[in-house]
């Protein structure tokens, strides 16, 4: 295919053009439906006359529908853009994006979705629907899948799907809440990845971060030992990676502490770990639920991670090997391989 796309650019530019134009504005109606043409062109950048004369082209096509309260996909529509989504992956070199990404940070499988996250919201929730993707051809049934709190879970959850093959699924939060906003808590989320899914689910009602003595006496609760069981067993487990300044931030860290993880260099963070840029683990704070040590048991551990701000972040929390799945955007990759002489 790669010599077929690569003749086709020399002799028809703009037809590949106005196929990744249309890929384009199809894939972004279907993760926003239903939208309007306005929204649709600020968010792909793109003037409302192109907008308006291929919608209007889409329209006639068949692809999509045009109602009152916006446009959304049609069955022809979503069969048009699942069959040119790997096709576009190619014109784009999104493919060479996953298979560089995965032979420099080791991992077993890498999703590379178009845009960066720090510019453009809707990428966000195509990293969550990538997520969803992935999740369900490898969960089965009676599995236990083991999520944390964030901006980006949350799109996660928002993408999810009924489990046409994995029956009484097992949603938990991987830790407690961070006292952030209710819809990014872990607890919430994993409440609507398992209704969406018709699964089942356990909540944790701890606060994170913990004094010593609170962690103690909390953990030898009996219904808490229960659920961290549950927790530290979960066959599959989601997770972001956060900014190690900003997630110290949201933990409403101490001074000194803040002053430790800044002077220590930390760069990245994960289920309450800080990473600096050699992947060492430079500070942690005590919190109920999943550690680094519990991961081995999981059989898929996915961090759904991308923007360009946040690849020292990745490069760090992957440089000691903890997961081996890796869901991203493109700003996040192109970043990550930028000094790779991959």
């Amino acid at each position: 295919m790669r010599a077929l796309i690569d003749l086709q650019k020399r002799l028809f530019p703009d037809v590949l053009e106005i196929m990744q134009r249309r890929y384009q504005l199809l894939h972004y109606i279907q993760l926003m439906q239903p939208v309007g043409r306005r929204t649709l062109s600020e968010n792909i950048e793109l003037a409302e006359r192109t907008v308006r004369s291929e919608v209007d082209y889409l329209n006639k096509l068949g692809a999509i529908e045009i109602t009152s309260r916006g446009m959304h996909l049609t069955y022809e529509g979503q069969s048009i853009l699942e069959q040119l989504s790997a096709f576009i992956k190619d014109v784009t070199g999104i493919k060479v994006l996953e298979n560089r990404l995965r032979e420099k940070l080791n991992l077993d499988y890498v999703v590379v979705v178009p845009g960066d996250s720090d510019e453009l919201d809707w990428v966000k929730h195509e990293m969550g629907k990538a997520c969803v993707t992935f999740l369900q051809s490898k969960l089965k049934s009676n599995n236990t899948v083991a999520i944390t709190g964030g901006t980006t879970m949350a799109a996660v959850a928002e993408k999810m799907t009924p489990l046409k093959d994995a029956e009484h699924c097992m949603f938990v939060p991987a830790r407690g809440g961070l006292g952030e906003r209710v819809e990014n808590q872990a607890n919430t989320i994993c409440a609507e990845m398992a209704d969406k899914a018709r699964g089942d689910y356990r909540l944790l009602y701890v606060p994170d971060p913990l004094s010593e003595s609170s962690y103690k006496t909390i953990i030898e609760e009996p219904s808490i030992k229960e659920i961290l069981n549950m927790i530290r067993n979960a066959d599959i487990v989601i997770h972001g990676v956060g900014d190690a300044v900003t997630m110290a931030e949201r933990r409403k860290t101490s001074k000194g502490e803040m002053e430790k993880i800044q002077e220590s260099h930390a760069v990245g963070e994960a289920f309450g770990y800080y990473f600096n840029q050699q992947g060492e683990i430079v500070h942690k704070v005590r919190t109920v639920g999943l550690q680094l040590e519990d991961l081995k048991y999981a059989k898929n551990i996915i961090a759904v991670a991308g923007g360009h701000t946040k690849a020292q972040a990745i490069e760090s929390y992957f440089k000691p090997g903890q997961s081996n799945v890796l869901i991203t955007d493109e700003g996040a990759a192109q970043e990550l391989l930028r000094d790779s002489s991959l």
